[in-house]
């Protein structure tokens, strides 16, 4: 029920972001979901790619600090109120989310969004308990 993320540490000047998705593409190594945060100094980048490992070793090889992290994906009813109900059931179960991005497609008539939460099993067991979908990393690497 989990999902691996890969996590790039950039430098924040022009061209390092050209230049991961270059190598990536190059690889053939297709990027599903994306989330770029910066400071000042450099940016984590954090992908989720249909060939994990094969990422993580391209963008090694490449002089790139490389690193992966569970996340949860989870299909939100997309209409209005759709994320405040997963919201307001993790809150419930006094559940942190680190942080979220949407994923690049939609799943039937819901929209994914990747989830990281201070403690990944008891959100999954939390989410699954008022019934809502989380979806197989494999399922993920696919769409």
């Amino acid at each position: 029920m989990k999902v691996e993320q890969i996590s790039i540490f950039i430098e924040n000047k022009s061209g390092r972001l050209a230049e991961v998705t270059r190598i990536l593409g190059e690889a053939g190594v297709n990027i599903r979901a994306l989330s770029l945060a910066d400071t000042s100094d450099f940016g984590i980048l954090r992908l989720i790619v249909n060939e994990r490992e094969k990422a993580k070793q391209v963008l090694k090889d490449r002089g790139f600090t490389v690193s992966k992290t569970e996340v949860v994906a989870v299909e939100v009813p997309d209409r209005p109120g759709g994320l405040s109900q997963i919201l307001q059931s993790l809150d419930r179960e006094s559940i942190n989310v680190e942080y979220m991005y949407a994923f690049v497609e939609r799943c039937g008539e819901n929209a994914v969004i990747i989830f990281r939460f201070d403690e990944t099993e008891k959100a999954i067991t939390a989410l699954i308990n008022n019934g809502f979908t989380v979806l197989e990393g494999e399922r993920l690497y696919a769409m």
